[in-house]
């Protein structure tokens, strides 16, 4: 049953004398432990935001970036996603490592990049992704999976090799408020810090009761 399930978690520990000063800095220690882990998806992060309704939704999105600014992430600017991070600008972001017994969770403030630095981040991409972006009204509904195949062939034909980013398509900031780090521990005593951004743009850490 799953209330039997359980698993002990006993890969490390995080305390505050081992902890980075500035938050960006350790997560990208972390960041870096997960890329050369085992975990699949190192880059994935649960995106968080509310409608106008007051309703949260979450999906997951790709750490593309990461500066002493925040997080870069890339979508349609047409998108459910988009039309929300619009009305209201606070999101909420959750990175899970499974294979380090590690979470992340962050608090921010959201904006839209440059037109310019969309513009060179897609350039990046494989040819696929970026007729993708043009073949798929993300987040509307369309009357059968084919329409979406002819949508891709036929930027395909328009395009050849050389596609120009769509201008309904670019790169957000996430400019981060809070983060917690967390360290799964054994008997669910697990180790949970807390970074908080002062109005000066500095980190206060505090520990929070697991």
């Amino acid at each position: 049953m799953l209330r039997d399930i359980r698993k002990q978690y006993e890969f490390a520990s995080f305390n505050e004398n081992d902890a980075e000063k500035d938050a960006i800095k350790q997560f990208r220690k972390w960041l870096d432990d997960a890329l050369q882990s085992e975990q699949k998806e190192p880059t994935a992060m649960v995106l968080s935001t509310v409608d106008n309704n007051l309703q949260p939704h979450s999906r997951v999105v790709l750490l593309k970036d990461l500066t002493e600014e925040g997080l870069f992430f890339y979508s349609n600017y047409e998108s459910n996603k988009a039309n929300q991070l619009h009305t209201n600008n606070r999101v909420a972001v959750l990175f899970f490592w499974e294979s380090l017994e590690r979470q992340v969770r962050f608090t921010g403030i959201v904006e839209k990049i440059s037109e310019e630095a969309s513009s060179e981040y897609f350039a990046s991409r494989p040819i696929d992704s970026q007729l993708g972006a043009w073949a798929s009204p993300q987040s509307r509904t369309i009357a059968s999976k084919s329409i979406l195949d002819e949508s891709f062939d036929h930027f395909k034909q328009q395009f050849g090799s050389h596609i120009p980013k769509p201008p309904h398509w670019g790169g957000y900031l996430i400019r981060p408020k809070t983060i917690e780090f967390w360290q799964g521990r054994p008997n669910r005593m697990h180790d949970r810090l807390l970074y908080t951004k002062s109005e000066n743009n500095e980190w206060t850490i505090s520990r929070l009761a697991p």
